[in-house]
């Protein structure tokens, strides 16, 4: 929920550029937030240092989004829509394997959409999020895990699959936590145990 001073002081909305110009600097912007979020976190990101990046002035960057809040919903919005495409895209491979098999590719693709898309944690758990967006993201990731599962072979039932679904986007949010401890000893296999747990429990093992 953005604070209310800002509704009253500032633009409300980001700028959609209308041109192609404008469409490279909105991208250069947006690759430049990437960087700074994933390496400093929303709090600790300034607008000045994402400019500044992005090589651009800051006027440039309060053009298209004229606060941060704005910045982070938009990036946030682009990471999001592209981990349904990922997940979209898994369809044809689960297409007629048991369920266990989600965990191996759920894992594998997760962990190489985190490394292109770094900053979606930190956006995803930035404070002042809007709690009916975070709730919609939610519910659609949910859904498209709930349509992987019944479509195995032999099917989830669905009532099933729908509690697993919450089950499976948690754990991928202990598997970034702990992928995120980098002098974590033994990270990688602590990773494969919870892959191996969420395996066992598909296979109803």
């Amino acid at each position: 929920m953005r604070v209310p001073s800002q509704k009253s002081s500032v633009a409300t909305e980001a700028r959609a550029p209308q041109r192609e110009r404008g469409r490279a600097r909105v991208a250069a912007l947006l690759a430049a937030a990437t960087a700074v979020f994933a390496e400093k976190g929303y709090d600790a990101a300034t607008m000045t240092e994402i400019a500044a990046r992005a090589r651009a002035s800051i006027g440039s960057l309060y053009q298209f989004f004229p606060t941060k809040e704005l910045l982070a919903e938009a990036l946030h919005a682009a990471n999001a829509e592209a981990l349904a495409a990922l997940l979209e895209a898994m369809a044809s491979r689960l297409a007629g394997k048991p369920a266990e098999a989600l965990a191996d590719i759920l894992f594998s693709e997760f962990s190489s959409f985190l490394a292109e898309h770094p900053a979606f944690v930190a956006l995803g758990d930035r404070r002042g999020i809007d709690p009916k967006s975070k709730k919609a993201t939610r519910q659609v990731l949910r859904g498209q895990i709930v349509k992987l599962l019944t479509a195995t072979k032999p099917p989830v039932p669905r009532q099933r699959a729908q509690a697993l679904a919450i089950v499976v986007l948690h754990l991928l949010r202990v598997a970034v936590a702990i992928e995120g401890e980098a002098d974590l000893e033994g990270r990688g296999t602590v990773l494969d145990e919870i892959r191996l747990m969420l395996k066992r429990h598909l296979s109803g093992r």
